[in-house]
Formats: C-alpha cells, sequence, structure tokens
C-alpha cells in the first residue's frame, strides 16, 4: 500500500486535499483524523505538519509527499521535487529598512532574521557571504525594529506587511516556492536505474499531472462552414488534432478541441468573427495526456 504524506494544516493544506479529491483519492472529512486509509486506490495517507514531510519521506517511512519547495530545501533532507503542483506559490526574498542595503552583496557582516535558516545559510554560501543568520519562528519582521536583525529573509507576496513595518526588498528572490510532491532520493535513484518498480507512485503522479492539465484546459465546441475550417481549426489546434465531424445541414461540421482556459474568450470571439456559431466550452475534471 503506498503510503503519502499530506500537509494537515496551512496554506498547503486545503488545496493539497482538493487536488486529491480530484485526482479520485478519499480524503478526510474531519481535521482532527490524522490517518486514513483508501483501500480503493490502495494508498494511505498521513496528515503532517509541512514543515515535516521531508523528514518523513527521507527517511523512507513514507513513499512520498506534499509539501513546499520552500519547506523542503530548509529542512536539508535527502529528498527531491518530483513534481510541481501549481498552487501555494510565493517569493522568497531579503527586506529590510531603505538604505541599509541594495544588493545582496551588501549583506556581508549582517545579521538576518528568518524562519528558514536552511534556505537563507544555503544562499549565502552560494553567494560566499559572511553574515550571522538567527532563526526566529514567525513574525521575523518586528525583528528589525527591535534591534535582533539588520535583515530579514522571508515569503514575500504582495508586500504590504513590509511595507507597514518599513521594509523594502533587496536584490533578487532568493527562491520561488510553491506546492511540489518529493520522494526520497534513495527511492528515486532505485527507481531510475530500474532496480525498483513503483507502479502506484507512477499512477499517482499520472493522476495529478491530469488535475493540472484538467485545470489548466477547457473542451471547445462549436459548428463552422466547411470553408472556414482552415482558419477556425488554426485557432483551435486541440492536442494532436480537433475532431471535425460532418452537420446534417449540408456545407457544416461541428468542430472539438481541447483549447487552453487562460484565452478561451479571446478564442470565442475570434471563432465568432469568422462566422462559427453554437460555441461552447466545458470544464475538464480529469484527463490522461
Amino acid at each position: 500500500m503506498l503510503r503519502i504524506a499530506v500537509p494537515n494544516k496551512g496554506s498547503l493544506s486545503g488545496p493539497a486535499s482538493e487536488m486529491l479529491h480530484e485526482a479520485g483519492y478519499q480524503q478526510r472529512r474531519d481535521s482532527k483524523e490524522l490517518v486514513i486509509v483508501d483501500p480503493a486506490n490502495e494508498v494511505e495517507f498521513f496528515y503532517l505538519r509541512p514543515r515535516d514531510i521531508a523528514i518523513y519521506v527521507a527517511s523512507g517511512r513514507l513513499d512520498i509527499g506534499i509539501t513546499g519547495r520552500d519547506l523542503l530545501v530548509d529542512s536539508g533532507a535527502e529528498a527531491e521535487e518530483i513534481l510541481a503542483l501549481g498552487f501555494a506559490r510565493s517569493t522568497f526574498r531579503y527586506a529590510t529598512r531603505p538604505g541599509t542595503a541594495s544588493d545582496v552583496k551588501d549583506l556581508a557582516g549582517r545579521t538576518i532574521a528568518t524562519s528558514y535558516e536552511g534556505i537563507v545559510a544555503g544562499h549565502l554560501a552560494d553567494q560566499g557571504i559572511d553574515a550571522a543568520v538567527v532563526h526566529l519562528d514567525g513574525a521575523v519582521e518586528t525583528s528589525v525594529e527591535l534591534g535582533v536583525a539588520d535583515v530579514i529573509a522571508d515569503v514575500v507576496e504582495t508586500g504590504t506587511s513590509l511595507r507597514n513595518a518599513g521594509l523594502e526588498v533587496i536584490g533578487e528572490p532568493i527562491m520561488h516556492s510553491e506546492a511540489v510532491v518529493i520522494q526520497a532520493r534513495s527511492s528515486r535513484d532505485a527507481a531510475r536505474s530500474g532496480t525498483e518498480d513503483q507502479p502506484k507512485v507512477e499512477q499517482f503522479l499520472r493522476r495529478l499531472q491530469g488535475v493540472l492539465v484538467a485545470r489548466t484546459y477547457v473542451m471547445m465546441d462549436y459548428d463552422c462552414r466547411a470553408e472556414h475550417l482552415e482558419q477556425a481549426v488554426a485557432l483551435t489546434p486541440g492536442l494532436e488534432s480537433p475532431t471535425v465531424s460532418p452537420l446534417h445541414n449540408e456545407g457544416w461540421v461541428a468542430v472539438r478541441a481541447m483549447v487552453p482556459a487562460k484565452g478561451a474568450q479571446r478564442i470565442m470571439d475570434d471563432l465568432y468573427a469568422l462566422g462559427a456559431r453554437a460555441i461552447l466550452t466545458t470544464a475538464i475534471h480529469a484527463c490522461r495526456l
């Protein structure tokens, strides 16, 4: 039975459970449940603190897990990312009072407060910068005002909390994070060398990839004149090619194709201008490509 770690709370928890549900897996109904078994899919889910998931997976006690890229890197665990999931995106950056520093190189000799000591220490080492790192659990913005640190390193979304604390970001982002599926490096290496078969893991990844594609595309159906078909297909090429069927009315065809959801409205406008009618879009709940 496949053993999978899922975030039990925080910004990762809800979207992760929603994606797993869309992929056909049973999920917990009570937030107090720590372990549930999905016998139909031969999977056991363990709901753990997001920060701990990489450690459990790296130990080999759990087969795979869902956590944040930032938490994976910060843990230093012997696990690696095998699939990006596209939600809980964030940017990790340095920030300080205006005039203190303008570039990462200016951090030499400074004290940096962060909840992600592993990420910051690794980044400073890569940049060849000698600076002190102070670990704090949350609300690192106040550390500058209280004189605990000169600089902070934290997740930045809108930057509002930084501005409210009188801070500004400096330099390029340390990293871009999002939710990811992880696996122990030893397990992944064994699978790559062909010494270990992991069909359930591959099936799990295919299901999640199907959800990702389904969220990115919509199915578009429309009718158009046969003489306009070539132009219409240029607008809706589909993945391999669209499905085209003759209609009862001579000279008309029905077309069906997957199109990017982001540009669907523009495509509908262009098709209508071309003379297409009965243009419909429908959501795709799951797929395999």
